[in-house]
Formats: structure tokens, sequence, C-alpha cells
């Protein structure tokens, strides 16, 4: 796994000084060159994670592994986008924090045994679970992204380049997105109140609050947005509230338990 890591790290490290040296560019980075760069960060990041997750003694979902997990699925995510959608301004972003999670699954490697071979439907609501967290990030990068162009052009600093994306076609995204998202969160808390009897008990009541807390935000936002309109600047506030409820939900207690009580 030392190996893989390294090198994940390595690809991931080359195509974040590609994209970040010439991230406002009138030309923009060189996305073929950058596509290939990254298509091998995934893919050695994929062979860490298999061989981090999946043991003799069943699937090590621990802290480190989930969050690398997570964000493996982002940096594939935007890898195929990368030629269909604009994202370049968000890639800096998604690049380091691969970066960050790699290192944490070769450096910080605590276990956490499930064996989802037993219980289907356990594993069902934790993909769904990972899924619309992913969904909801991506969102975030997306909010992240359109208040960065937005502050660019109010102080007319932005120059044009066709890396970059206009400013109605991220907000498009980001809604569209943040649809996605709610429908998988509803679906992962419905599949929790169904097949799993302990989403109040203690440990995970916290974990249920705030996970459903932050449907309620993206629900606001929805509706807000349908009814009568958002502004750019609450679209993003919403969206990286929610986000943040979410990752207080999935990882705040386990930070705790595996990373500083362990």
């Amino acid at each position: 796994m030392i190996i893989f890591s390294a090198s994940a790290i390595l690809f991931y490290f080359l195509a974040l000084v590609l994209i970040a040296s010439k991230l406002f560019h009138r030309d923009g980075p060189n996305r073929y060159l950058v596509a290939i760069v990254v298509a091998i960060a995934v893919g050695l990041h994929a062979a860490a994670l298999s061989e981090a997750i999946f043991t003799e003694n069943g699937q090590n979902f621990s802290l480190t592994n989930v969050i690398s997990l997570v964000n493996w699925i982002i940096a594939f995510s935007f890898t195929l986008l990368i030629f269909r959608v604009k994202v370049i301004v968000v890639l800096p972003v998604v690049y380091a924090c691969s970066i960050l999670s790699v290192a944490l699954l070769w450096l910080v490697p605590p276990k956490l045994i499930i064996h989802f071979e037993l219980y289907p439907e356990v594993l069902a609501h934790v993909i769904l679970s990972l899924m619309a967290y992913s969904a909801l990030m991506i969102a975030a990068l997306y909010a992240i992204q359109l208040a960065i162009i937005q502050h660019k052009l109010k102080s007319k600093q932005l120059i044009l380049s066709p890396s970059i994306p206009p400013l109605m076609t991220v907000e498009k995204q980001l809604y569209h997105l943040v649809v996605i998202g709610v429908i998988l969160l509803s679906l992962a808390l419905a599949t929790g109140f169904i097949f799993l009897d302990d989403m109040f008990a203690d440990g995970k009541g916290h974990k249920t609050l705030l996970s459903m807390l932050a449907w309620l935000v993206y629900i606001a936002m929805l509706a807000q947005q349908y009814w009568v309109g958002c502004r750019i600047r609450t679209a993003v506030i919403y969206t990286l509230s929610g986000a943040t409820l979410l990752s207080l939900a999935y990882f705040g207690a386990r930070i705790v338990k595996e990373l500083i009580l362990k």
C-alpha cells in the first residue's frame, strides 16, 4: 500500500501544480495533460484503497479509509467531468484534499472491521450515505467556485478564459447537484430508519439529528430557489452550511473516538 499511496500523492501533486500554475491564464491549463496525470493518480489511489479496505478479516471502514474513499469518489467524478464541464477552478481544492486523504490512509491506519456480506441492507445504507455525502461535497466545491467567480467579476480581476465557466452555468450545475444529493440523502435516511434499529442510540443520535438538519437546510435552499429565487451569496451559504452539518454528522464523533481517544 505504501508504494501505491506515495505514487498517488506524487501524481496528485503534479496535477495540482499543472492546474494552479495556469489557473487564471488566458488559455487555461492543458486539460489533456492534467487528465492523463490525474487518471494515473486516481488509479493508484483506488489500488491503495483496495488494499486498505478489503482485509482478510472483513472490510476496514475506519475513519481515514472512509475519508479517503469519499475523496476518491469526488476526484474520480471530477476527472470524468474535466472535458465536459468547466470545473478547473475547484480542481486544486479537490486534488489537495486527495493528497491529504491518501496521506491519512498511509500514516494513520486505524481499524474498524465490518462484515457487510452478512448485512447487505447495511451495505445499501452505507453506499447511499457515501454517495449522498460525495454529491453534496461536490456541490460545496461548486459553491466555492461560484463565490470565487462572482468575487472576481465584481472586483474586475477575472481574465476571460475558456477554462472559466460562466457564472449562470455554475449556479445551474450547483442546484442540479444539490437535487441529486438531497435525493440520495433522503434514501440514505430512509434506509437507516427502515433497516437500522439504533438510529437514535447513544453515539449515533447526534449523527441522525445533524443529518436531518442538513437535509432541512438543503430542502429550504431548494424551496426558496423554486418559490422566490436565491441570490448567489445565499445559495453559497446554504450549501456550505449543509456540507458542514453533514461533515459533523459523518465524521465528528469518529474523529474523537478513532484519532483523539485511541
